[in-house]
């Protein structure tokens, strides 16, 4: 099969874990009586007093990144922060750099849900990508790596004749193995240097929306 690793560069945070204990205190206590009963009145008992238990919160599944054992465990899923979803020069940033981190999500994953729906039929090498992780993840394979992190993102946040902006990228992606079903190695990708991207994207009603991506050519 011939693999296909469009965007190069990027690292996405590790895996966290959460965990908390908690504990209960019960205090009791109690007066007997004079046993003698010549008319001496008993102290009343000291009523029972329970600490109320703290509940133990569920701790966060542990993030374990793919490799030659098995596939990635518990990645975390990309949010969209709110400021991507103003048309702002912060907006249009933030929501260039949750899209790199929705395909990043997806090469771990092979989950291609959430980069379809940010991504039109008409960005070629976006379709090849999702062509490359959709046969990756499937019959039993997976990939190990491809990670992707954008250390630069900037924008001169200039609407065009069309209605559209540009945002660049400087995207660093960890290489990429392709894993057969029996665990044995297919291929390895050599690390490339970091690359330049070009995001063209355009802002409807209340939300951006990628229109195409390019290589800016240095």
């Amino acid at each position: 099969m011939t693999s296909h690793n469009f965007f190069t560069g990027w690292r996405l945070p590790a895996a966290f874990v959460a965990a908390v204990a908690a504990a209960a205190l019960t205090l009791s206590g109690c007066n007997a009586g004079d046993p003698g009963g010549t008319g001496t009145q008993s102290p009343s008992a000291t009523p029972t007093s329970t600490a109320t238990p703290t509940p133990t919160p569920t701790a966060t599944p542990a993030y374990v990144p793919a490799s030659a054992s098995g596939r990635a465990q518990n990645v975390p899923v990309p949010v969209l922060p709110e400021v991507a979803k103003t048309e702002t020069k912060e907006g249009a940033i933030a929501f260039a750099r949750y899209w790199f981190q929705v395909l990043s999500y997806s090469y771990e994953t092979g989950e291609l849900s959430l980069f379809r729906n940010l991504t039109p039929q008409t960005c070629g090498p976006c379709q090849k990508s999702a062509e490359v992780i959709g046969n990756w993840h499937s019959e039993g394979r997976w990939l190990v790596g491809g990670q992707i992190s954008t250390p630069v993102i900037d924008s001169t946040f200039t609407k065009d004749a069309a209605g559209k902006y540009k945002v660049s990228a400087q995207v660093h992606q960890v290489p990429l193995s392709y894993v057969r079903a029996d665990g044995t190695v297919a291929r390895t990708d050599p690390q490339d240097a970091d690359q330049g991207n070009l995001l063209i994207i355009s802002f409807g009603s209340d939300s951006w929306q990628l229109d195409e991506v390019g290589s800016i050519v240095g």
